[in-house]
């Protein structure tokens, strides 16, 4: 009797472990939904941007739904990869992708309560998570996710080495604010290339990974501190860093050179925009290796050009100091005309057809006549005034305008366009298509429409001495 009992003592205690063996065969065997394949392993698909590149080698700026470029294991400084291993996954060096002591202080922080026991995801298992999961639904999900990750988290430790692993994390992270990866987020966050993060730095982008829009730094920069010195702390707790160190970096502010990526901020804007419609033509016409069509957006393109970053930011400079000193003397001028910037013997009548003619350009009225609004409607909406902001050769102004006075404000600027060429080759060194690519998005370059001016006078010059004239008159 006391044999069957201990048998049965046994199959008690014994039974968990063989359900969850039994569990993660059939995981493998894809009955609780498909894994992924052997290719998928070896080429996780990530979106890379396509970047515009000078000839002097400066990246002009990206097209991108996500902001991600990648970087190499060796372009990652080695206080960021220490800061990140002591904070998410101390043993990372050691395990196989699941850490058998972790996932039993998990197990045990469960049945006691203690929430503060610590989580059992390893670093291979965030990125399994990331690159092949999806979000569960329910609590029996989460579990069968939980299983698709351990699985995963086995066949990634097989294929790729612990720095691979690493990188391909960091690669994949999003650290909001359309920084993608570690190096668009050295980038946006600090102005500078990973490798030249300090360690307080790299302390705050890895504290950032456990909640980056909470641990936001443009918005909450005190409980980003706080991570941060948490993530220093557990450098210190494994002899990372001295205690003389971490006493000395948890007293220092994060000091942020915020860079965010958009395309209407860098070099060349307006050059970058007409040239996104000529690289799609390309991508329409080319094909990558697998027989489909190049992305512009997807594929990380590197796509080098014959702009020079140095004479481009004279030309915008130069452009930038000459209208802006015109303006000026052009609102003196104005002064006083109940018209401006019209001359009096306009009608009102065709003050407000003009007006009412950058109303209809407007994306707003066209989003507006797409919803099914009625003209009435829309010059309703157009009088009302809303929050926004508005563009100054001073800085930007946020205000409370309508629509239809911001088109009249608008109006009073001087705009303009200049492009530079090697007329021995023809390469464009600088394009300049407007005074400021976010507020006017109008090309004077490519669409603007121009007098002659003395671009006529060598054909004026050759008909005149063709019949008899000197141009010594």
């Amino acid at each position: 009797m006391n044999r069957y009992r201990k048998i049965l003592l046994w199959l008690i205690i014994t039974s968990p472990f063989f359900g969850l063996f039994l569990l993660v065969n059939l995981t493998s065997m894809g009955v609780f939904g498909d894994l992924p394949t052997f290719d998928q392993l070896e080429n996780p698909k990530n979106n890379l941007a396509t970047e515009i590149i000078s000839e002097d080698g400066i990246v002009l700026g990206k097209y991108f739904f996500e902001n991600r470029s990648s970087a190499l294991y060796n372009e990652i400084p080695e206080n960021l990869i220490n800061a990140f291993i002591s904070t998410e996954d101390v043993r990372f060096r050691n395990h196989s992708g699941i850490d058998g002591r972790a996932l039993l202080r998990a197990i045990y922080g469960v049945l006691t309560g203690k929430s503060s026991s610590g989580g059992a995801s390893t670093i291979t298992q965030q990125l399994s998570k990331m690159l092949f999961t999806d979000k569960p639904s329910s609590g029996i999900d989460r579990v069968m996710q939980k299983l698709k990750e351990w699985i995963i988290s086995g066949q990634l430790e097989k294929r790729y080495t612990k720095d691979e692993i690493l990188t391909m994390y960091l690669n994949r992270f999003d650290w909001v604010n359309n920084a993608v990866g570690i190096k668009s987020a050295s980038k946006v966050y600090f102005n500078k290339s990973p490798i030249d993060l300090n360690l307080s730095e790299s302390a705050m982008l890895v504290g950032m990974l456990k909640n980056p829009s909470y641990y936001n730094p443009n918005r909450r920069i005190e409980l980003t501190e706080g991570r941060r010195n948490i993530v220093l702390s557990q450098m210190n707790k494994y002899e990372v860093i001295s205690d003389s160190l971490y006493d000395t970096l948890v007293q220092q502010p994060i000091v942020l050179n915020f860079k965010k990526a958009s395309h209407n901020e860098g070099l060349a804007p307006y050059f970058r925009e007409y040239f996104r419609g000529e690289l799609k033509k390309w991508c329409s016409t080319h094909t990558k290796p697998n027989g489909t069509n190049y992305n512009a957006y997807t594929d990380g393109l590197k796509v080098y050009t014959t702009i020079n970053s140095r004479l481009q930011q004279f030309a915008e400079e130069g452009l930038r100091t000459h209208i802006s000193s015109l303006q000026k003397d052009f609102n003196n001028h104005w002064k006083g005309y109940t018209k401006a910037p019209y001359p009096d013997d306009f009608e009102w009548d065709q003050i407000d057809e003009i007006i009412d003619q950058g109303m209809r350009r407007s994306e707003r009225y066209r989003k507006l006549k797409k919803a099914g609004k009625s003209k009435n409607e829309i010059n309703s909406i157009f009088k009302k005034k809303v929050q926004m902001t508005l563009f100054s050769w001073d800085g930007e102004i946020d205000t409370l305008l309508s629509p239809r006075d911001s088109i009249k404000y608008n109006k009073f600027f001087i705009h303009s366009g200049m492009m530079s060429m090697d007329p021995k080759t023809g390469h464009v060194k600088a394009y300049v298509g407007g005074i400021n690519y976010k507020h006017f998005k109008y090309d004077h370059v490519k669409i603007g429409k121009r007098q002659v001016g003395s671009t006529f006078k060598p054909f004026l010059y050759s008909l005149a001495m063709q019949e008899g004239y000197t141009p010594c008159l």
